[in-house]
């Protein structure tokens, strides 16, 4: 098989390999990818002029730069002059379909199989037959097109089949991989100095320049009608956490007097007003779309959403009968005037401001109206295509709700208030008490945005922004429905042909063979590499833990929880362990942002079965997704383990892309067994053998790595660094990059959402590449690749490169070393990389370009492919 790190671009890559040139690659950029035009994401810098880059995403979600007035698209006609040409990810030539089989054929023999012809048959039949993912709202950190079809003229590279059966002993070898020196030294840095503002970007304009890649997929013409409906709530939803959460906590900083600038040289006031700006027009174009295309297109299907004025008399009275049996009853008014306190207004709920009078010549008064979530807000009446909005039918019938007194003016609105609620824990007694009192304060915390209607009278504004202490920035004037989140509900709808085809999460070959004697046999003959949402997480992670909880030879569980379903069968199969009486450990982070209720609850229901459990560790959240089965067999007890890039959580299993490792490997397992006791002992060992762990020493492991390829680089080696992760903050990271860049390294970084680091500044970044990739799954996995002198080295897990995961959580990253799964990794990196679908290129200045598919008719999207080579997996192990 030969090598099995990645291609580079410059001295040292095969001479064989086939890689287009750089014209080729100029013409490419020139044709093949479609901008998403808006302004620069750094104020100034003399930078930007030398750069003659041309650049071609993130549930989204759960979990964020520029100052345009409007979001458009447009052909873009610059060339990206001297810059290098993007060669396939893989020195083997191995894409993700030619290792399709990969793991099936690791126990079945050597055969060729076909795996790419004509697969388009049996990915729809399987597309059909499955559940539609849940929405890709990221509140993991939440989340997730005006398409030009000028074609490229990139050359197609050549992705030969790849047969992966019994590993060679030249494979086998590959498995002692050189260890990076701890003692790197380091670099003679040149004369530039990486602390210029100018070379960062600024954390919350970045995530603000994902949210414009998330609208564009409602923008996307080519979408299926409700797949846009679907990307419309998921930006209300990410919009929301980004002003809870980011916002917020710069009012806070703001308030408390903090004037210190992030890397790229922004105070928290100036960062604030940045965002503000830079979020009105989202919000705008957002509004547009719906009232222009989405709803049009929606009349245009059978699915009619009525105003309330253009309803028949006959029908208004048959709503108003509604509204007097179902809704009125429910709805509470609430008045402000001398003799009542202004209302609560409760996080991110609509509104009705209604303003009244007793008689002409009296004062008016202010009343709030609360539209109730717990009623349909998309009421059906007449035929089963016909619907009218709640708050529509609320406003109509108020003379029902204040009798006796004119109506005299109303507004919809809607408040956020912020979620940075930041409690001492060193000082906290206790930590449940701790918790539950952050939650409630949050329902009580500063508002940070107002949603209005623009028509809406000003004494209204004037008593809003008043009582809840609003600056006139923070309120958004936005002409349609506000809150779009319900509109998800539509994507319920029986109406197949306005929808992506379903997708069903196939069972993995290597865990879902018939005459396999159980999950444990398999783990042990091999590692197993599970790809959710194409492997099914029923069949995979959580089949490993049902298993442990009833197998007899299962002496402990141990496993960390992040965040999980609200009925989630692994807090079950933990429970059932303990019943079987196995000793079961498990860590919950109390401190999950907006999971804490749910994981109060789970940890309450472990303690009430005599399960020992963990709140996290003082001063660090926990956010490693790990767990650890302890089993007796004939020579001995053996450790298997799971280590995963995503939650144990069913639910965004169906629509966020993880990867997990299950391993019998006994230093993973040691290492495991370490960690399981910090959360429980809180003595944090510093002697792992295998993992990268955070807060101990990932941070230096993965400096030392990036170091070393510089260093290669300076030898007159080749080396490469490819990265995919969420996002890219961390400004020692961003400057080890520039280091090595200048060194010659050749970089791509696969960066969902936020980036501080900007590519192709001369003398800085010119080797570096960052793209993002925003589609039809969540892009959440963490992959890094270092080349290690031909060697290559591979990881996974839970950490991106921020600051937070690095220092301030609990983070685990594992090697892979089996040839086997390298190659697997290959095979998603270099698909990730030849995406034209959902792949965006960033820019030196921050923005991004959508990549286009060539002109020769072939595409590449990503996650169709993965869909593709699932199937493959199954059905080549089946034939085997």
């Amino acid at each position: 098989m030969g090598d099995f790190g990645m291609n580079e671009r410059d001295s040292g890559a095969n001479d064989e390999t086939v890689s287009p040139t750089d014209e080729q690659a100029t013409d490419e950029a020139a044709s093949g990818c479609t901008e998403f035009a808006f302004h620069s994401l750094f104020d100034g810098g003399d930078d930007a002029e030398g750069d003659s880059r041309s650049p071609t995403r993130d549930g989204w979600g759960g979990n964020a730069e520029s100052a345009e007035e409007t979001v458009e698209t447009e052909e873009c006609e610059e060339s990206r002059e001297g810059e290098t040409a993007t060669e396939p990810a893989v020195e083997t030539e191995t894409t993700v379909e030619a290792t399709a089989a990969a793991d099936a054929e690791s126990t079945t023999g050597t055969d060729e199989v076909d795996l790419v012809s004509d697969p388009k048959s049996d990915l729809e039949a399987v597309l059909d037959s499955g559940p539609e993912p849940d929405g890709l709202d990221e509140s993991e950190e939440a989340d997730e097109s005006d398409d030009s079809n000028e074609s490229s003229d990139a050359v197609e590279i050549e992705q030969p089949d790849v047969t992966d059966g019994v590993d060679s002993a030249a494979d086998a070898d590959r498995n002692e991989l050189p260890v990076v020196r701890d003692d790197v030294s380091e670099p003679d840095r040149p004369d530039v100095d990486l602390s210029d503002p100018s070379y960062y970007l600024n954390r919350e304009l970045s995530e603000l320049a994902f949210q414009r890649r998330v609208l564009h997929e409602v923008l996307d013409a080519d979408n299926p009608l409700l797949e846009r409906v679907k990307f419309l709530a998921i930006v209300t939803t990410n919009l929301d956490e980004f002003f809870r959460k980011r916002v917020g906590g710069l009012k806070q900083q703001i308030a408390a007097g903090v004037t210190e600038e992030t890397p790229d040289g922004r105070t928290p006031r100036e960062q604030w007003e940045a965002a503000l700006e830079e979020a009105r027009p989202l919000f705008e174009r957002q509004a547009e779309c719906y009232r222009e295309e989405i709803r049009p297109a929606l009349a245009d299907a059978g699915i009619h959403i009525v105003d309330y004025d253009d309803l028949t008399v006959i029908e208004r009275q048959q709503l108003r009968e509604y509204f007097e049996s179902s809704v009125l009853p429910t709805l509470t008014p609430l008045t402000f005037d001398p003799a009542h306190p202004f209302p609560f207004i409760s996080n991110q709920s609509l509104s009705l401001a209604v303003l009244t009078r007793e008689r002409p010549d009296a004062e008016l008064t202010f009343s709030r109206v609360k539209i109730p979530r717990n009623q349909l807000r998309f009421v059906q009446f007449g035929d089963d295509t016909r619907y009218v909005l709640l708050e529509d039918i609320v406003r109509a019938n108020l003379d029902l709700l204040f009798p006796d007194v004119d109506v005299v003016d109303t507004a919809l609105f809607r408040v956020t208030r912020n979620a940075e609620v930041r409690r001492d824990e060193e000082v906290a007694e206790d930590l449940i008490e701790m918790i539950e009192e952050v939650i409630e304060e949050r329902r009580f915390a500063t508002a940070v945005r107002l949603e209005i209607e623009p028509d809406a009278p000003e004494r209204i504004r004037e008593i809003l922004t008043r009582e809840l202490d609003l600056d006139d920035r923070e309120v958004f004037d936005l002409e349609g429905p506000l809150d779009y989140r319900d509109f998800a509900d539509l994507t319920d709808l029986d109406r197949p042909e306005l929808k992506l085809p379903e997708w069903s999460p196939q069972p993995h070959p290597r865990l879902g063979r018939e005459d396999a004697t159980n999950v444990f046999d398999a783990i042990s003959n091999d590692d197993v590499l599970v790809h959710h949402p194409y492997h099914s997480f029923e069949a995979t992670v959580q089949r490993f833990l049902e298993a442990a909880a009833n197998d007899p030879d299962v002496l402990a569980i141990k496993a960390a929880i992040y965040r999980t379903a609200s009925d989630s069968q692994i807090i079950e199969s933990l429970i059932e362990a303990a019943r079987n009486g196995k000793q079961v450990a498990v860590m919950v982070e109390l401190k999950a942002r907006f999971d804490e209720e749910n994981n109060l609850e789970w940890a309450k229901k472990l303690e009430e079965e005599g399960i020992h459990v963990a709140y996290g560790t003082i001063g660090y959240k926990t956010h490693t997704k790990t767990s650890l089965v302890v089993r007796e067999e004939d020579d001995g007890v053996r450790l298997y383990s799971h280590i995963g890039t995503g939650n144990y959580h069913s639910g965004t299993a169906k629509s966020y892309e993880d990867l997990g490792l299950l391993t019998a490997d006994r230093d993973i397992g040691q290492d495991l067994v370490k960690l399981f006791n910090y959360f429980t002992g809180h003595s944090m060992p510093r002697d792992y053998r295998e993992l990268l762990i955070a807060p101990g020493n990932m941070r230096d492991r993965f400096v030392d790595l990036v170091r070393a390829e510089a260093e290669r680089a300076r030898n007159g080696e080749a080396a490469r660094i490819v990265a995919k992760m969420n996002r890219l903050e961390d400004p020692e990271l961003v400057r080890e990059l520039y280091e090595a860049s200048m060194a010659g390294v050749d970089i791509d970084l696969i960066v969902r959402d936020i980036c501080r680091l900007r590519p192709g500044i001369d003398g800085v970044s010119e080797t570096i590449d960052v793209y993002s990739v925003v589609g039809r799954f969540l892009e959440h996995s963490r992959i890094f690749y270092f080349r290690a002198g031909g060697e290559g080295r591979y990881y996974i897990g839970s950490a991106d490169w921020m600051t937070r995961n690095l220092d301030n959580r609990v983070e685990a990253i594992t090697p892979i070393d089996e040839p086997r799964l390298q190659r697997r990794l290959n095979g998603i990196l270099e698909t990730l990389l030849s995406d034209d679908q959902n792949r965006w290129v960033m820019r030196s200045d921050g923005s991004y370009e959508r990549c286009q598919p060539a002109g020769d008719g072939s595409t590449t999207n990503v996650h169709e492919t993965f869909m593709r080579s699932a199937l493959d997996d199954v059905r080549t192990s089946a034939r085997k």
